[in-house]
């Protein structure tokens, strides 16, 4: 646990340099022509030539203790497409397109930056490479599945994997898929947007932030920025500790835990230099959702290694 303690220490301080940080607001919704637009879209339904019809509809609006066929229809509800999340997105278009014709740049609106929509998809380009993770993690766990469970010897006695972390990597594969599908749905919204006794100590600590993390984003604020930036720390915490065990244990695959940790790296970067979308669609956050493609495909496969070259020994030592 000593050895491990100064990970656990570091991380807390710098989460706790990054809580400080995260208090400030977002410039956009701080402009007063913004929130000028914003009561008057709310009161009227109406921006320039746009008509915000849940605005005009406020019987559809969800409202406390009412009937049920006075409440919003579920999907509507399930997009957040009502008066307010509306009125924000095509305030925050309006007060940007007056923005660019003074020659300011965009900032963000609501911990956001200014995006497109395509449809219901706030932010159609993570939206899409979100998918296209979850998928990259589905086609990597069947693919580990196969292989341990059709592929590599079984235990002749009790017909299990020799592999002794396959457990583990299902439980990963699940919460993984379960966190690039959420992330598909929060791109998607509107607006408003988680020995034995050694192991123990040191993942007791962690748990217990990421619970306090969890519970903040639920029950007090969902601070996008602040969450990735939490995601961050324990991104790199996790890098470091991985390729140090490839190289302290020779694994014959390190390299290919290397170029993860290295890309992954990379990748962080356009987390920090956050920077508006292209084009309204194509910003930092959505190219490390790219750049996580080809890391997922290369990580999955290092599992798969890790699995033939650990049964490949405890059947020797069985011998």
């Amino acid at each position: 646990m000593g050895g491990s303690g100064w990970i656990v220490r570091l991380a807390s301080l710098l989460a706790l340099g990054l809580v400080l940080g995260s208090a400030e607001g977002s410039l956009g919704d701080a402009d007063p022509r913004y929130r000028t637009c914003l009561k008057e879209c709310q009161t009227t339904g109406i921006i320039g030539d746009n008509i915000i019809s849940h605005c005009q509809n406020k019987e559809n609006d969800t409202s406390v203790g009412g009937s049920w066929y006075d409440q919003e229809q579920i999907y509507m509800q399930w997009k957040q497409l009502n008066c307010r999340t509306d009125c924000r997105y095509f305030c925050m278009m309006q007060r940007e397109g007056e923005r660019q014709s003074l020659g300011m740049t965009p900032v963000k609106y609501h911990g956001k930056w200014p995006f497109l929509r395509i449809s219901v998809f706030q932010e159609p380009l993570s939206t899409a490479l979100s998918a296209i993770n979850l998928l990259m993690h589905f086609t990597g766990w069947i693919s580990f599945y196969l292989l341990v469970k059709y592929k590599l010897p079984l235990r002749p006695q009790t017909k299990r994997t020799y592999y002794e972390y396959t457990s583990l990597w299902h439980i990963y594969a699940i919460l993984s898929m379960n966190a690039w599908f959420w992330s598909s749905i929060f791109h998607t919204r509107a607006f408003n947007v988680k020995d034995e006794a050694t192991r123990v100590m040191f993942a007791a600590p962690i748990l217990a932030f990421v619970t306090t993390h969890i519970l903040y984003l639920n029950f007090y604020e969902l601070d996008y920025g602040w969450n990735m930036k939490v995601c961050v720390v324990m991104a790199v915490v996790q890098l470091l500790t991985w390729a140090v065990w490839a190289g302290v244990t020779r694994h014959p695959s390190r390299l290919k835990i290397w170029t993860v940790v290295f890309g992954g790296a990379l990748a962080m970067l356009l987390e920090l230099y956050d920077f508006p979308p292209y084009m309204g669609y194509a910003d930092a956050h959505s190219l490390w959702h790219a750049s996580t493609i080809p890391l997922t495909y290369l990580w999955w496969s290092f599992i798969k290694d890790d699995a033939e070259f650990r049964t490949s020994m405890l059947i020797k030592k069985a011998k």
